[in-house]
Parts: structure tokens; C-alpha cells; sequence
């Protein structure tokens, strides 16, 4: 017979198994309550919204008593951060609460279920040429389907009242044209929209566009819900406690690492962080080379860098694009801290949590310091938006500094010529609003009271930059290859910097421009006295903190930049028997370096097993690319000559340099002059021989320069003109997917 002993040992060994696999279902031991316990309340209080199908909104709506849901389709994050904003606005105007959300998460058919005294707001960029953003591609395919089913069945959704405000830019040929679609679906299936439909303009002023649409717009929308406006106030987001070093173990506080995977390879000492990467966890790419390709000295840079991918798991192909995450400057990080009264606690470690996840996501991993939150994941570098202006006023220390915020907030003409030309940072406008210095040291800057969780709610989440990747995976499997050229520029005149010559540094190019100088061991070199200007010092160029969160980016004198892989349509056709016409003055050639260097890859191969004629039945490739000089800004130059060898007279390159060129009128030779000289060749390798065509720069004028002598070409070969014959084989050429843009305004 088993002792006491025995049988305990035994109920141990059977028992303790039991309890550690049913171990959430049994509160006594930290385990949750089950469904529908406590009347439906968590431990905390609050209502449980997440309970059933997760992909259900309107449940989710009611559940939350939500009257709003507002969806975004976004690619880089702007869009998101404009529904946010409508339903900040939606709850401070009216106390109406609303969901924010990812149509990616959720079943879009159930539209139908919407109720009448709700509304539904659509705030939707327009990607490349017409197209919608990554997510929102699923929403637009139910849309535009002939015959759309939603869960009720048909296509009917006169329950529906929506809102519609686009994101686009005016320089592309479709211009908002995923909102302009979501506008005309909608109408057609019976659905009611509130005010106009919006349409906001990248090239010009998205802010002033959505400025001058949402007053009138949320008139329409009281009288269509019945609510009336002034009932909420400032209603905060956030909670923010500061914490003490005994509440946040060192391990568990964030000093600039952009996920929690890179929290635990920065505080265990790898090398890396571990798991997949991409936007939401970036890779720290250690820099293989770079090197200046401008030979014309200081006033213009352009960078080529290298970054490592070996053993990351990342992949690219060519025609993708490499987004770089940059860190604020040393000088504005300082500058911000002061004016807030952090400087002696910038090393202070900060928690927020949000009062209402649904409608205010917490936009950077907490615990913090105020120097991290700062320097790695607001964006303060960025030119202070006149309703941020309108909204800090209130928290002015003093009646002037109120007052010149509320005039720079409120009219329009003023904001663009004191903020917005001189192209000042937030932290500039509240120095400029009372009257302190602009160069450091900062001791003596007058300290706003703005209460922290409202700065976060108003300033936006630092983005990566996106560049072409001018290389191929092909030769390059195990590096992807940056151009950029530095942007620098003089600002329009500042009263607020008595007037003085004044430069603005682009963020993320001069942020390469430091990496590249430290990787290299050199200084960053002065700006040349242009126009009788001031000369821009080592002291006035912006240094950054290269070393990142705890010293992670630079070790053994290897510098590291987080980086991830966007991918791209920007493609080359799979045979080389199809022509290529590719168009990229300055660092719009970046692409056509990684499509070249494709084409030589798969050359050298077919030279291997088909001998030296293996290319004889190859298509002709055409690079058109412009700069200003041969001998100062020629990007690549000693490159393309062995290309020429290896393609072995399939790869043609014409160049127009426009300060040594001139045309038989006296003016300058740009890359649409080329095209035009070459008519002969090209329009049989369009019209004929199915050629495709890629422009890659400035969308602004260039690229709709060259469309217009395509247009011109294109309907000369027809026997027509280029406004009925050449736009209608434009046209077709889009619509087929044979002429591909990758441009920037």
C-alpha cells in the first residue's frame, strides 16, 4: 500500500500539469473570467468590446456605442493621420466617438448593416497612377466590382451616410482618383454623402485643402446626425506619467528602438534584432560603402550608400524602393526640450496610454525617454501646421505669444508668409512667439506649459523617407544601393530671423549626408557663398546622433541605419527581346542603374551557355538621363560605358547637359529635347514593337514635359496630333501598363 508520501507525490505529478494547461480558464490562479462574466465587464472596469468576430465593425461600433468609423487608406501613414484627426475633431466638437480603422482588418461588405443615425468617413490616398493604397486595394476591388454583394445581399446601401476627403497630388495624371471612385460607388448604390467630397493636394497644400473643407463639412454633418456642437471641449488622448528608474526596468525602456524585436537586440547586446523585417520592425543595415558622385564641392551633395543585407532575410527586386528611418537633428531635439522645460529631464522616463485606443492609438512604443520620444519617434523637424498652431495657442504663457499663435493659426496669407515660406519647426514658432533666440544655447527660452500628452496628440509620428533602389538583386543579392541628393535650400525671407540668409536642411537626405561623412571619416563640408549669402559653417549644418538607441548603430566603427523594403509595379519586362525606353534625369536614373545592372546579369548568363551572339535577337534598351554638367554632376559617369560593353550595343544612352547644350534657339537641352531628336527610332518601338517606356523624377514639370513629347511623337507616326492621336496612344500605353512613372513632386 502507498505511504502519504506516495499519494502526494502522485496528486503532484497529475495535478500540477492539469492546473498549468487549464490555467486560464481558473481566475484563483491570474486567470480571466470567462465570456459574459461580471456582466460583461473586465477587471478594469470597462466594457469588453473585442468579443466576437473580430472583423466586424459595426458590431464593434455598437458594442463601443461608437456613431462613427473611419476608414484610411494609407501607404506612407498621412492618410491615417488625417482620420485621426477627424475623429479628434468628431469627439471635441460633438462628443461623438469614433473607430479608426484599417480596411484591411475588417469585412467591408457589411456597409449594409450600418445604421442610419451613423456615418462612415473615407479618407483615401491615391497611390502612383490612380491606384489605391496596399490597403485598400480589397475595398476598392468590392466597389468597382459589376455587381457587388454586400452581406445582406445586393448592392443596395441607402442606409449609408458617408464622408469622402482624398489625398493626392495634382501633378499626376489621376489626380485623387481612388476618392473620386469611393465618391461614385457609393452614390450609385444609393449611399448618402455628407458635404462635398475633398480633395487634398500634396503639391500644394494638403493642409490648407482639408483647412477649407472640414468647417463646411461638419455642418452638414450635425444637421445629418442631429448633434449638436460644443458639448466636448479639449478632450485629451493620452495619460502620461513620468516613472521613476525603480518602476521602468532599464531593459524595458525604449531610448529610440523602433519595435519591441529591436528592444531585445539592443539590451541583449546582439548584433541584430531577430524576426522578420519590414516597416514595422526595420532592419539596422550595417553601411558597406559610400561615397560623393557630385564633384562641384559643398553646395550640392548627392550620396550613394550601401547598406548590408546579409543574413537579414531581406529581399528586393529591382525598380523597389528602400525606406530610410532618419532620427531628428541634435539642434532641434535640443531646441524643443528647452522651449518645454525638459532639458534637466530629457533622460526622464515617460508611459502613456491611451484613454480610447480606438480613436488614439499611442504612436510610439512606451516606456520612453523625453529625448528618445523626441529625437527617433515625432516628427518635429517638420514645418508646424497652422491648426497645430491654432490649437497650442491656448497653452501660451503669455497674452502676445497667445495672440500672434491665434493670427498665425487663423488666417491663411499670414501663416504662409511667416511660418510656412521661411519653413519654420514647431519649436522656431513658439521661440519667434515670444521673442527668444534661435541659436543655441537655449538657457534662457521662455518655457510653454503645453501639457505633453497634447503634444503628442499634435505632432505627427516620424515616417521613413522612401528612395528608388539603384541596384540589382541580381549583382547585388546581398546589398541594396542608395542615390540621394542632399537637400538644402534657402528659405523665403524670416521677420522673425530679422531677415537674415536663412537655409533649410531636408531631414532624411541630410541625415545620409552625416552617415556617409562619419563612415567615411570626414567632415561635413561648408556651403559655398552663393549670391553674396552667408556660407554655411560645420556649426549650421545638422548633426544627428548617429550612434542611435543605446550606442546599437555604431560598433567597431560599423555604422548602422534601420531600414525596410517597400515593393514596387516599377518592373522590367521578363524578356529582353521587348524594347526599353527609360527616362531619369538627375536621381530619377537610380531605378534605370538597378534595371541596367538586371539586364547585365541576365546577359552574362546567356552570353555563358549561348556563347558571345547570345543578344544578337535582343531589344534595344534607351536610358535618356540630364544633369547640368559632364564634369560636376554626371551620376555613375565611369559606370555606364561598361554596361555599353557588356550589353554589347543593346544599351543606348543619350545624355542633354543642360549648362553645356544648347539648342538651335539658345536654350537649354533637357531629356524631353532628346526624345524629340530621336522620333525616328522610338515611335516604331512604341507603336510597333510594343516597347515600354518608364519615366523615373520630378513629376512637376519634367516628367509632364516628356509626356507631351510623347504625345507629339507618338501622334506624328500616326499621321494625326499630339492632342487626339498622341494622347489616345498615351493613354493606351498606360492602360496597358507599358508606360510606368516613378516621380516626386
Amino acid at each position: 500500500m502507498p505511504s502519504p508520501i506516495d499519494l502526494l507525490i502522485i496528486l503532484l505529478t497529475i495535478g500540477l500539469p492539469l492546473l498549468y494547461i487549464y490555467r486560464e480558464s481558473l481566475p484563483v490562479i491570474g486567470g480571466k473570467p470567462k465570456s459574459g462574466a461580471l456582466n460583461g465587464a473586465t477587471g478594469s472596469g470597462k466594457t469588453n468590446v473585442d468579443e466576437g468576430d473580430p472583423r466586424d465593425f459595426v458590431v464593434k461600433m455598437q458594442r463601443a456605442n461608437k456613431r462613427c468609423v473611419i476608414f484610411y487608406g494609407s501607404q506612407t501613414g498621412t492618410a491615417e493621420e488625417y482620420a485621426i484627426r477627424l475623429a479628434k475633431e468628431a469627439k471635441s466638437r460633438y462628443g461623438i466617438s469614433s473607430l479608426v480603422c484599417d480596411p484591411e482588418e475588417y469585412d467591408m461588405n457589411l456597409l449594409d448593416q450600418v445604421p442610419e443615425d451613423c456615418a462612415v468617413f473615407f479618407v483615401m490616398a491615391t497611390y502612383g497612377e490612380g491606384e489605391p493604397t496596399d490597403n485598400a486595394t480589397a475595398l476598392m476591388e468590392l466597389l468597382t466590382e459589376p455587381e457587388p454583394e454586400f452581406s445582406q445581399g445586393g448592392a443596395a446601401l441607402e442606409n449609408l451616410n458617408y464622408v469622402v476627403f482624398g489625398l493626392g497630388n495634382k501633378t499626376y495624371e489621376f489626380y485623387n482618383e481612388v476618392a473620386r471612385k469611393v465618391d461614385k460607388q457609393l452614390t450609385s448604390f444609393g449611399a448618402r454623402r455628407i458635404g462635398d467630397r475633398g480633395e487634398g493636394d500634396d503639391d500644394k497644400s494638403m493642409e490648407e485643402d482639408y483647412l477649407a473643407w472640414k468647417d463646411s463639412m461638419w455642418e452638414a454633418f450635425a444637421q445629418r446626425l442631429e448633434v449638436e456642437e460644443g458639448g466636448a471641449g479639449d478632450v485629451a488622448d493620452f495619460v502620461v506619467r513620468e516613472l521613476a528608474p525603480a518602476d521602468a526596468p532599464a531593459e524595458k525602456v525604449y531610448h529610440g528602438e523602433l519595435s519591441p524585436r529591436a528592444l531585445l537586440a539592443s539590451t541583449s547586446g546582439a548584433s541584430t534584432p531577430v524576426g522578420a523585417y519590414g516597416a514595422k520592425n526595420p532592419y539596422p543595415a550595417p553601411v558597406l560603402a559610400s561615397k560623393e558622385l557630385f564633384a562641384v564641392g559643398g553646395d550640392r551633395n548627392c550620396i550613394h550608400i550601401e547598406f548590408d543585407i546579409t543574413g537579414s532575410g531581406i529581399t528586393y527586386q529591382h525598380g523597389d524602393h528602400v525606406g530610410i528611418w532618419p532620427s531628428n537633428p541634435d539642434l532641434e531635439v535640443d531646441r524643443l526640450l528647452s522651449v518645454l522645460g525638459l532639458s534637466d529631464k530629457a533622460q526622464a522616463i515617460v508611459d502613456i496610454e491611451s484613454l480610447d485606443p480606438a480613436l488614439a492609438k499611442v504612436p510610439f512604443p512606451t516606456p520612453a525617454t523625453y529625448d528618445a520620444i523626441f529625437r527617433h519617434y515625432l516628427d518635429i523637424s517638420a514645418i508646424a501646421s497652422r491648426q497645430t498652431i491654432a490649437f497650442l495657442s491656448r497653452y501660451a504663457p503669455t497674452e502676445d505669444a497667445k495672440a500672434k499663435l491665434s493670427r498665425w493659426g487663423s488666417d491663411k496669407d499670414i501663416y504662409h508668409a511667416e511660418i510656412d515660406g521661411p519653413a519654420l519647426k514647431l519649436a522656431e514658432v513658439l521661440q519667434a512667439a515670444t521673442g527668444d533666440g534661435f541659436h543655441p544655447p537655449f538657457d534662457n527660452s521662455t518655457v510653454w506649459p503645453i501639457p505633453f500628452d497634447r503634444l503628442v496628440s499634435s505632432v505627427p509620428r516620424l515616417q521613413p523617407r522612401y528612395y528608388s533602389i539603384s541596384s540589382s538583386s541580381k549583382l547585388h543579392p546581398s546589398a541594396i544601393h542608395v542615390t540621394a541628393v542632399v537637400l538644402k535650400y534657402q528659405s523665403a525671407a524670416s521677420a522673425a530671423h530679422h531677415h537674415e540668409p536663412r537655409w533649410v536642411f531636408g531631414l532624411s537626405t541630410n541625415f545620409i549626408l552625416n552617415v556617409k561623412m562619419a563612415h567615411s571619416g570626414q567632415n561635413t563640408p561648408e556651403l559655398e557663398n552663393e549670391n553674396g549669402l552667408e556660407a554655411v559653417t560645420m556649426k549650421k549644418v545638422p548633426s544627428y546622433r548617429l550612434a542611435g538607441p543605446r550606442g546599437h548603430y555604431v560598433k567597431e566603427r560599423v555604422y548602422r541605419v534601420p531600414i525596410h523594403v517597400r515593393r514596387s509595379t516599377f518592373r522590367l519586362p521578363t524578356s529582353p527581346k521587348v524594347p526599353i525606353i527609360m527616362i531619369g534625369p538627375g536621381t530619377g536614373v537610380a531605378p534605370f542603374r538597378g534595371f541596367v545592372q538586371e539586364r547585365v546579369a541576365l546577359a552574362r548568363k546567356a552570353i555563358e551557355k549561348n556563347g558571345p551572339d547570345a543578344l544578337k535577337d535582343w531589344a534595344p534598351m534607351y536610358l535618356f538621363y540630364g544633369c547640368r554638367r559632364a564634369d560636376e554632376d554626371f551620376l555613375y559617369r565611369e559606370e555606364w560605358p561598361e554596361y555599353e560593353k557588356e550589353l554589347k550595343g543593346v544599351f543606348r544612352m543619350k545624355v542633354a547637359f543642360s549648362r553645356e547644350m544648347k539648342k538651335a534657339d539658345g536654350g537649354k537641352v533637357y531629356v524631353q529635347d532628346l526624345i524629340h531628336e530621336s522620333a525616328s527610332e522610338l515611335a516604331p518601338l512604341i507603336l510597333e514593337k510594343r516597347a515600354y517606356v518608364y519615366i523615373c523624377g520630378d513629376a512637376k514639370s519634367m516628367s509632364k514635359a516628356v509626356e507631351e513629347r510623347l504625345m507629339q511623337m507618338l501622334g506624328e507616326a500616326k499621321g494625326g496630333s499630339a492632342s487626339v492621336e498622341g494622347a489616345k496612344e498615351l493613354k493606351m500605353l498606360k492602360e496597358r501598363n507599358r508606360l510606368m512613372t516613378d516621380v516626386w513632386s
